[in-house]
């Protein structure tokens, strides 16, 4: 079965075609960096109109590079939600129509069950049960995963979000949009040892998380530091560093005390935010202390893309589940609403 995958959730149009015998055969990432650099911040018209723009044009190239006709597909996946409720509807629409054009099956899938399911795209893949880190710009949660479609919520950001918590600490620090990466990059020129900020919520019970508290403590400490440096470009770098290894403990131990609550010792980490390069390093050194196992998707994978539509996609509709022609995208959409796919384990 060979599903087309749509992404449109935000600002990066993602396409791909997932086969159940051969894998992923390709996958297109089209960025809006450009378009909402200028204005520091996603703007959710503009990011609207570039998906009309740029939907169609991306399905063409994908099926080109994996050799397929339009008659090719046998089911169409789109994301559905979360997301920018505009963003969803142009790729809700052209999947929908494409697939009822076609004769085929559609379906709606939930964002953050497709970056949860992505590491699966990877050898080895993860079995099932496992916890699962979804750490992302507008999501931090801790996720206990019995089956595709068995969730049951952990824990979760009761504010900022991990990488929203990036992106405005990036702004105040005089980066670039967009900040996440930017203040990683900035963090590596940095001094650990210089500064230590607080790990929010580590010091009690409970798997839940807030980063709002870190993005002020960061701030005063900028203007604090500063008023008295002489080397301003040095102390932003030490305050990015000590902003970042703030972050990347405080996910280190939440999820370490999840697996150690768990029968299972499989770890997931998956989101924007799971491209981190000292996040990924932290993670498998504390799951080999821990007796554990962590799976990552690709870095090309840990942000928005259509591979991991696709893929969920193809797990739901080879299982009969479809959607009628009339759909609702949802700007919010709890992933314990979701139908579990029993039958379903892996790629095979």
């Amino acid at each position: 079965m060979r599903v087309l995958g749509i992404e449109t959730s935000c600002d990066e149009t993602g396409i791909a075609v997932f086969e159940g015998e051969r894998g992923l055969l390709a996958h297109a990432v089209y960025s809006q960096v450009e378009i909402h650099g200028e204005y520091g911040g996603v703007v959710p018209e503009l990011a609207s109109r570039d998906h009309v723009r740029k939907t169609l044009p991306l399905i063409r190239q994908v099926l080109e590079e994996a050799g397929l006709s339009k008659d090719c597909i046998d089911g169409v996946a789109f994301t559905a939600g979360p997301g920018l409720i505009g963003a969803l509807l142009v790729g809700a629409a052209v999947g929908r129509s494409l697939a009822w054009s076609l004769g085929v099956p559609a379906i709606g899938v939930h964002h953050m069950e497709g970056h949860l399911l992505a590491s699966m795209l990877e050898e080895p893949a993860p079995a099932f049960p496992f916890i699962a880190l979804l750490v992302s710009g507008g999501h931090t949660q801790l996720v206990e995963v019995e089956g595709i479609g068995c969730y049951r919520l952990l824990g979760q950001s009761l504010d900022d979000a991990a990488g929203e918590a990036f992106d405005k600490t990036a702004k105040i620090l005089g980066l670039p949009y967009p900040g996440g990466p930017a203040l990683a990059k900035l963090a590596e020129e940095g001094d650990p040892k210089r500064y230590r900020f607080p790990r929010p919520m580590t010091e009690r019970p409970g798997l839940d998380f807030s980063f709002s508290g870190l993005k002020t403590f960061t701030l005063n400490a900028l203007e604090r530091e500063m008023a008295k440096t002489n080397d301003p470009d040095r102390t932003r770098a030490d305050i990015a560093r000590a902003f970042e290894e703030a972050v990347i403990d405080t996910l280190v131990i939440k999820s370490r005390r999840a697996l150690c609550q768990s029968a299972s010792r499989r770890l997931v980490v998956a989101g924007g935010v799971s491209a981190n390069r000292r996040l990924r390093a932290r993670m498998e050194q504390m799951a080999a202390n821990e007796g554990g196992e962590v799976f990552f998707p690709r870095p090309a994978l840990c942000t928005d893309n259509g591979a991991m539509i696709a893929f969920a996609g193809w797990q739901r509709l080879r299982a009969g589940q479809a959607e009628p022609l009339a759909f609702e995208p949802r700007a919010r959409w709890l992933m314990e609403e979701l139908p579990p796919v029993r039958a379903c384990r892996g790629r095979r």
